[in-house]
C-alpha cells in the first residue's frame, strides 16, 4: 500500500494532464481537414526572417515536409527529397521544408551544411502547424493543392515508391 500522499498527489495531477492532454489531440484530430477540403493555413519565417504561409504557394502544388535537425528518420529522408526536389524542379510544385527546431541556430547550420533546398521555414518547436495537423511524430509529409486543398495530410515520404505516382497524378 502506498501511502505516501505526496506522490499520490503528484499521480493524480499527471494523470489529469495526461487525460487533458489526450482529449486535446482528439479534438485536434476530429477538426483535421478531409480530403479536399481547404488546407489550415500556418505562417512561419524563412532563415532570412521573410515571413510564408501556405497559402503563399497557392497556385502549385505543395508538398509540405515537417522535420527537425535532432530528428534520425528526418534527416535519412534529405537525399531522397532532394532528389525529388531536383526531378520535379520544372513541375509546378512547391516544396516547403518546416522545421519545428527550437534551436534556431541548429536549424540554420543544417541549412546550410546540406545545401537544403525548397523553400525552408522555422516554426519555433512544437507550434501551430503540429496542433492544427495533429502532428505527434516527425517526419510528417502532407501534400496539398494549387487550389490549396488537401489531397494528403500523410503523404509518402520521399524515399518511398508512391510518392512520384501521387504527385505526377496531381500535377
Amino acid at each position: 500500500i502506498v501511502n505516501n500522499e505526496a506522490f499520490i498527489i503528484s499521480e493524480k495531477e499527471n494523470n489529469v494532464k495526461m487525460v487533458e492532454y489526450y482529449l486535446e489531440k482528439i479534438e485536434a484530430i476530429a477538426k483535421l481537414p478531409k480530403i479536399g477540403d481547404p488546407a489550415i493555413d500556418f505562417t512561419y519565417p524563412d532563415k532570412d526572417g521573410n515571413e510564408f504561409s501556405l497559402s503563399s504557394f497557392n497556385s502549385s502544388l505543395i508538398y509540405v515536409d515537417v522535420w527537425a535537425t535532432w530528428c534520425g528518420p528526418c534527416k535519412a529522408e534529405i537525399p531522397a527529397l532532394k532528389e525529388l526536389e531536383h526531378d520535379y524542379q520544372n513541375n509546378n510544385i512547391t516544396f516547403l521544408s518546416v522545421s519545428i527546431d527550437t534551436d534556431k541556430e541548429a536549424w540554420l547550420n543544417m541549412v546550410s551544411e546540406k545545401e537544403l533546398g525548397g523553400i525552408q521555414l522555422w516554426a519555433d518547436g512544437w507550434s501551430a502547424i503540429t496542433k492544427s495537423y495533429a502532428i505527434n511524430g516527425i517526419p510528417r509529409f502532407m501534400l496539398f493543392d494549387a487550389n490549396g486543398n488537401v489531397i494528403s495530410l500523410d503523404a509518402p515520404r520521399p524515399s518511398s515508391d508512391e510518392i512520384r505516382g501521387l504527385i505526377d497524378t496531381n500535377l
